[in-house]
């Protein structure tokens, strides 16, 4: 026993001797922080030609995590829904564009500042007639929902007497000036900057407003040793340099510099198609993909429901009728934001989006589908199963040879169309992060703001997809009549 344990230390003194002399260090396994961002921010936070996400946030969490150690799994959810992830701890920290406010740090904890923002004023290219303000009396003006330009265009209204329009993204604000909805729109320098260097007709009025700062947010007394390590590397990138390097890669030009990819000209409906088929083909594969896992699974919860709302058992008819009246009385959005952001509070564990998405699409067409199930037994006449009764068939077996054979056939289109309304669900399920055909879109169009082209396109896939379904409908309802 005396020489095993010689043996052991003789072993331990080696090892530690080695290190001392040739500084040997087993470095501990990175951790990885799960880091929610926006989707269409430019230059902040957008996708490239590549499928790759860059801008100025994307590329000062990245060079921090390398400073300090530590990986980064961002989730592009959009500006909402990260702020969602982070409350519900489906995210440790978010970096998006994110201004820092005193309500906001009711809610989270914000790094030291890491840009300073500032309110700019654009007009249509060509319209010299806004010069200042005073101009805007008694004219229609814009900005995006709760962003600082929103909050100073209400706090200014009474001042030049204009009146306000809100839009939720870029696109429509870009499109109101473009129509003539508005004279003049108000966004954060930086965007308004990308948007003129990547060819949108508009020109900048009159001096900045003083904006507040973007700051690095955690949930309020939550991940602080995240908070304290971004601040670190953000000290250390600005004294090494690095962080003017990533300010001025994108403030100067607005484009990616990042690879020396050969830039296609998207304003042609061919170049367009060159550098996006690959990213609308995963949108509507992620589409195709929710569609049809949840319709299999609603298809099997609504048929169970739709017997029970036909069954002689008084509970059964109860089960069925507070199911369907719950599910049918919850919007779609707000059943998707319950799943995902809510739900982890209960069950004390997260929820994966896709599943998430699943899940939602699931309970809200089992709903219906029951009470196509329900209408499809219904239509059958009611003296079949008196019939099948009175030869002696019991309600189960009547129900199995007799009524559900016809009442199947009356169902059969009403499926289908079910189906077609389920694809078009999936556009919804975009608020809580999933990037199906329609998100994917908007990815696009926050890089090439070609607006008109993008949605074309989307809205010629759908036409397809739906076409071709309701054709398949009429197929089935000739065959099975």
């Amino acid at each position: 026993m005396k020489n095993k344990y010689s043996l052991f230390s003789f072993v331990a003194l080696l090892a530690s001797l080695v290190v001392l002399v040739f500084g040997v260090n087993v470095k501990a396994e990175e951790k990885t922080y799960t880091i929610g961002t926006d989707l269409t921010f430019a230059p902040f936070e957008y996708q490239n030609s590549s499928g790759t996400y860059i801008g100025i946030d994307v590329d000062l969490i990245n060079a921090i995590a390398k400073d300090q150690g530590f990986k980064v799994d961002l989730k592009p959810l959009g500006f909402d829904s990260a702020v969602q992830a982070v409350q519900s701890n489906q995210a440790d920290g978010m970096v998006a564009g994110m201004s820092i406010t005193e309500e906001r740090k009711k809610s989270f904890d914000f790094s030291d500042p890491y840009f300073d923002s500032g309110i700019s004023m654009a007009v249509k290219e060509g319209n010299n007639s806004i010069k200042s303000y005073d101009d805007l009396k008694g004219k229609t003006v814009a900005a995006k929902v709760g962003t600082e330009s929103a909050t100073f265009l209400e706090k200014n209204q009474k001042k030049y007497g204009y009146t306000i329009k809100n839009f939720d993204d870029a696109t429509g604000l870009y499109k109101s000036l473009e129509n003539g909805e508005t004279v003049a729109i108000f966004d954060d320098y930086p965007v308004l900057g990308y948007a003129i260097t990547n060819g949108q007709a508009l020109q900048l009025v009159g001096e900045k407003e003083t904006g507040s700062a973007y700051g690095f947010a955690v949930k309020k007394g939550q991940n602080q040793e995240l908070l304290e390590k971004f601040n670190a590397g953000l000290k250390n990138l600005k004294a090494s340099g690095e962080y003017d390097k990533i300010i001025n890669k994108y403030i100067s030009t607005g484009k990616d510099t990042s690879t020396e990819e050969t830039v296609v000209d998207e304003t042609s409906f061919t170049g367009f198609l060159k550098n996006n088929w690959k990213s609308l083909l995963d949108g509507l594969w992620m589409t195709i993909k929710l569609t049809l896992v949840s319709f299999v699974l609603a298809l099997i919860i609504g048929i169970l429901i739709g017997l029970f709302s036909v069954s002689p058992s008084k509970v059964l008819r109860l089960i069925a009728t507070i199911y369907v009246d719950i599910i049918r009385g919850i919007p779609l959005m707000v059943l998707a934001f319950f799943i995902y952001f809510g739900m982890p509070g209960i069950l004390g564990f997260n929820i994966p989006v896709f599943l998430a998405g699943i899940i939602t699409l699931t309970l809200n067409s089992s709903a219906y589908l029951s009470e196509i199930v329900r209408g499809g037994i219904n239509a059958v006449p009611k003296g079949q199963m008196e019939a099948s009764r009175s030869l002696g068939l019991s309600y189960h077996r009547a129900m199995q040879k007799i009524i559900l054979p016809q009442a199947i056939k009356i169902m059969i289109p009403s499926f289908v169309n079910q189906f077609v309304i389920s694809l078009k669900d999936t556009t919804i399920l975009s608020s809580i992060g999933l990037i199906e055909l329609l998100q994917s879109g908007k990815i696009i169009v926050a890089r090439n703001l070609q607006s008109t082209m993008v949605y074309f396109t989307i809205a010629l896939i759908y036409l397809i997809l739906i076409t071709a379904l309701t054709k398949l409908a009429k197929v089935l309802e000739k065959k099975v009549n």
